[in-house]
This record gives structure tokens, sequence and C-alpha cells, in this order.
């Protein structure tokens, strides 16, 4: 199916059937999910395909025992944590180096990337960003952000998200199904996958096949008047 088809054919399924849905599926919408958009290339994301069976258990309990999460023949957690650029730059140097990026290119990943991405103790660090870019601001346009911890926070869980999307069309364009479920207990989330501190959930994601009952209604959006404003 094309890209269109794929958009309109994903819907969040609240009821799987007991089809089995090969892992040879769920690897191709992960290779998806990390070929997404992401700020400055940093990747600061994971994601954790759950196999065990006693981890499933409590990860569908998490889940406020919801029907997606216990017929899921696959259950994917996608975290977000700002600090990964820090695993992802070695390789990016590495990359733009063996590339012969332009040196334009290099300062961006030798100095403007730390700068960015960096806070400091207790925000330290971030309130001298955010005070030097509420000057320069006033005399021309400049970035206003991310400066704090919660900003970096946030612009990894907006790039999680938007692996999260590639993750759920890959599994609709190979004619499965999936559950973006953002309700959970987040707390009994971490302990199950033993998360770090650091890591945000963005989403849970359910894979199966729908059953005939996996939604209550055709698809529905309000009208594009409403959302779409040409400017």
């Amino acid at each position: 199916m094309d890209f269109f088809e794929a958009v309109k054919r994903r819907r969040s399924i609240r009821r799987f059937s007991d089809t089995k849905v090969p892992d040879e599926v769920v690897d191709r919408a992960l290779e998806a999910a990390i070929w997404a958009p992401n700020s400055s290339n940093t990747q600061t994301w994971n994601f954790y395909w759950v196999k065990e069976d006693n981890v499933r258990a409590k990860l569908a309990l998490a889940c406020l025992n919801q029907s997606a999460a216990r017929k899921a023949q696959h259950l994917i957690v996608v975290t977000a944590d700002g600090k990964l650029w820090k695993r992802s730059l070695p390789f990016l140097r590495t990359w733009v180096n063996g590339a012969n990026a332009p040196k334009a290119v290099q300062a961006y990943y030798g100095k403007v990337v730390p700068f960015t991405y960096s806070y400091g103790w207790f925000n330290s660090f971030g309130l001298v960003k955010w005070l030097v870019g509420r000057i320069i601001s006033f005399f021309r346009p400049f970035p206003r952000g991310p400066s704090f911890k919660r900003d970096i926070q946030e612009v990894a869980i907006k790039s999680a998200a938007l692996a999260c999307e590639n993750f759920v069309l890959a599994i609709a364009a190979q004619d499965f199904d999936s559950c973006m479920m953002e309700g959970f207990d987040a707390g009994r989330v971490r302990e199950a996958l033993k998360l770090k501190g650091s890591e945000e959930i963005v989403m849970v994601i359910a894979v199966g096949k729908a059953t005939d009952q996996g939604t209550w209604a055709p698809p529905f959006r309000i009208p594009k008047e409403l959302v779409i404003h040409k400017i």
C-alpha cells in the first residue's frame, strides 16, 4: 500500500485477534522508527521490545490491564532521554569527519550541539543561555531555547513521538495494527523495565491484528477548515 493508504489504515485498535505477528514485521517497523526526523540527529530515544512473558504481564497490568495491552502480540515501550545526545555525539562526529562534511557542519557537531543541549548543574548553564538568548533576541532573531533541562527533555520527547508515528505507520503498511497507549502507570512501567531515572516514557505501543470489533466506529476528524489555516 502507498503512504496515504497506510496513514488512513492506521487506527488505534482496542481488540486484537490471536493472529501471530511475525518478528520481522516489528523489526521493519523499528527500523522505520529510527529513521524518523529528530533534533540535530541526536537520536535521544530508546525502544524496548518486551519479549519476556513475566515482563509483558507486568507491563499489561501497568497499562491499566486494558485489552490492547493484554491481547497484543508485541509490546514496545518508547522512551526519551535528553542526555542521550552524549551517546550519539562520538558517532555523529565520526560520520561528519568521514563524509568530509563542510566546516560549518563539523563545527555544529563539535561546538553547537554540546552548547545547545547542555544545561549544567541545577540548570546553571541553562540560565546563562536563557539570559543571553533573551538579550540578543531584542536586537535580532535568535533561538530562545532550549535552555533548561526540561526544555531539552521536551525536544527529546518530540523526537521520540515522531519515531512512534513512523513505527505505527510501518506496522499499518504491513497490514497489521497497533494501539498507541498513553494510559499507563509510569511508575510501574519504569519498574517493570528497570528504566534509568532520566528516561521519560513517551508511549507504550501494542501490536497485533485487529478483530472485527477492534474499533467501535469508522474513523473521524473534525472539519479540516478548523485546523488548517492559510495565512
